[in-house]
């Protein structure tokens, strides 16, 4: 890549009134479209600009750790990177926002060198709902919620699996991934919140666990119930996406840059349970 140079940026946005991250059909607000389009007016570029985003949400899903890269034109990021992040400020609608943006080694890939995306969902459990500076950003779920339940389910369900029952499937995707963390907290009277970390997710897995796991929360059903619809690879008819607003990406990890490469490379590769 000859006069280019690859930038990281680290990016936030309240996902509520974009169509997801995925530039779409014209006429369909994303993040992806508004940022791109942002960047190529305020850099002058000749060709419109074109980000690889670490995890594509969905329609309103939040994000305040989102990580994409783009290469742009060695000159054109020399002149402009003093002033990019000012720049961006003035042409970004408020409900996004690049808080930096840093030259990153040629194996950078937002994408494929990621080591894990952590998200975490907020539920509100009170009997009077979620206070209304918050009802963007927290799911009101009007039963009371047992943490250390959910928790119990969860464990069940850590490490490596195939996740086929808790995906959309996609063709010639695969379902397996390595789930690192999952589990609940009680972070105000009102409120929990579940943090779920793994090396990659498929198409509306984070949703779909915690469907299953507030089922577990108020009672509905047993510790054991996630953990066997997760081995039956099959979408259980009880077990629906929760909707997007309670859910946010908030961290995705990176290994050491000499790593970056390898990393890349084996993220690249089909996996399997064999």
């Amino acid at each position: 890549m000859t006069g280019l140079t690859r930038v990281r940026l680290d990016l936030s946005y309240d996902g509520t009134e974009f169509a997801g991250w995925a530039r779409q059909r014209s006429g369909v607000r994303t993040v992806q479209g508004v940022l791109e389009e942002a960047l190529t007016a305020v850099l002058r570029l000749p060709e419109p600009a074109q980000l690889t985003v670490a995890g594509r949400t969905d329609a309103g899903v939040h994000a305040s750790g989102q990580v994409a890269h783009v290469d742009l034109p060695t000159g054109t990021w020399k002149v402009h990177s003093d002033k990019l992040l000012y720049r961006l400020a003035g042409k970004l609608p408020m409900d996004v926002r690049v808080w930096n943006a840093a030259e990153a080694p040629a194996d950078f890939d937002a994408r494929f060198a990621a080591l894990s995306r952590r998200y975490v969902y907020r539920v509100g459990d009170s009997r009077y709902g979620v206070e209304p500076v918050r009802r963007r950003f927290v799911l009101w779920h009007a039963h009371e919620l047992d943490v250390e339940a959910m928790n119990a389910a969860a464990a069940l369900m850590l490490g490596e699996h195939d996740f086929a029952a808790y995906c959309k499937k996609r063709e010639g995707a695969t379902t397996i991934r390595r789930l690192l963390r999952l589990r609940w907290e009680r972070m105000r009277p009102d409120e929990v919140e579940a943090t779920v970390e793994a090396d990659a997710f498929c198409h509306s897995m984070v949703r779909a666990l915690v469907a299953a796991l507030l089922m577990v929360g108020d009672g509905r059903r047993p510790a054991e119930f996630p953990a066997e619809v997760l081995g039956s690879l099959c979408r259980h008819p009880g077990v629906n996406v929760v909707p997007p607003n309670g859910l946010s990406l908030e961290e995705v990890r990176y290994p050491a840059d000499s790593q970056l490469a390898a990393r890349a490379l084996e993220a690249r590769r089909m996996r399997t349970l064999c």
